[in-house]
């Protein structure tokens, strides 16, 4: 039996030389494409970069932005400032200003910018009480700014009203004599207020029990007035009392007092609309006082307040 065999067969290819030198140039030449790109793509990129960095308002720039009429230390001075107070102080606009008042004003606002860093740099807001308050100020107002600028609803309002109805009278009026006589007199004076009323009309009598005016009070008074003047034992027994009637005796420490109204206008509640004003102003002031209480106390748990021991 025959077996089958091969013949190997070996081809010699001849490899042209120069053929190896070409492709070595095309694969250089690729290389070389793809490092300028990679570097044109970089370049680009530093270039976008740059750009971004030194047109953004933190940084150093020469170019004062259209919103602002100039960049002090790169802080900017607004436009819109600028043509308020060049309205307020000469009531003119920017087409009507002359140059010196736009010198003007444009160098008080560069030298208040100017001091106002340097007072940062000082750390003036920790130490001094008028900058302290005006910062205080302005914190209290950016919280109470909803409440400010808000419009509440009738429904609201008139609920707040018929809360606080107390509030809304008319100022009452009163004309009242104060008649002061020593302790020993008590015992002549009659007790009960009609019989004491002729007493007090009888100058003789008045003499005779060392009575006098107090001169507390002259003429008519609005009540908050005549309670400053009596004080709170004596106003409230005097607002009680009806035109042309007298107290009873009141004793106070080593006096002894009979009040004698001449007239009493007691105050007169406001219906709602009348008094509207004054509840959205109330209404408002109690947001506010609101807003400022949340405020401090958000403020006061996020800080690290430390008291000294003898005032625990």
């Amino acid at each position: 039996m025959s077996m089958p065999f091969h013949i190997p067969v070996r081809f010699n290819m001849l490899i042209d030389q120069n053929a190896k030198a070409s492709w070595r140039n095309l694969a250089q030449v690729h290389n070389a494409r793809s490092f300028l790109a990679l570097a044109a793509g970089v370049l680009t990129g530093l270039i976008l970069a740059g750009y971004s960095l030194f047109t953004a308002r933190s940084t150093s720039t020469l170019i004062v932005p259209a919103e602002d009429v100039a960049l002090v230390n790169q802080q900017p001075v607004s436009r819109a400032d600028y043509l308020a107070l060049l309205q307020t102080l000469f009531g003119v606009g920017l087409g009507h200003a002359t140059p010196e008042q736009r010198r003007k004003v444009l160098d008080d606002m560069i030298r208040e910018e100017l001091f106002v860093q340097r007072g940062k740099e000082l750390d003036v807001a920790s130490t001094d009480p008028d900058v302290r308050g005006a910062l205080v100020n302005a914190v209290e107002l950016e919280m109470a700014e909803n409440a400010v600028t808000s419009q509440p609803s009738e429904a609201a309002l008139r609920q707040f009203y018929e809360t606080h109805r107390d509030r809304y009278v008319s100022e009452g009026i009163m004309r009242v004599r104060d008649l002061v006589f020593p302790v020993s007199a008590l015992a002549e004076l009659p007790s009960e207020p009609r019989a004491l009323k002729p007493v007090l009309a009888d100058a003789q009598a008045l003499a005779r029990l060392g009575g006098r005016d107090s001169g507390k009070t002259r003429g008519d008074e609005f009540y908050f007035a005549a309670k400053i003047h009596l004080g709170d034992p004596l106003f409230a027994a005097a607002a009680d009392l009806a035109d042309g009637t007298v107290s009873r005796p009141i004793r106070l420490a080593d006096e002894i007092h009979v009040l004698d109204m001449q007239a009493n206008k007691h105050p007169v509640p406001f219906e709602f609309n009348a008094a509207r004003a004054q509840v959205l102003s109330d209404y408002r002031n109690e947001a506010i006082d609101k807003l400022k209480s949340s405020g401090e106390a958000f403020l006061r748990k996020r800080a690290n307040v430390a008291i000294a021991d003898d005032l625990r």
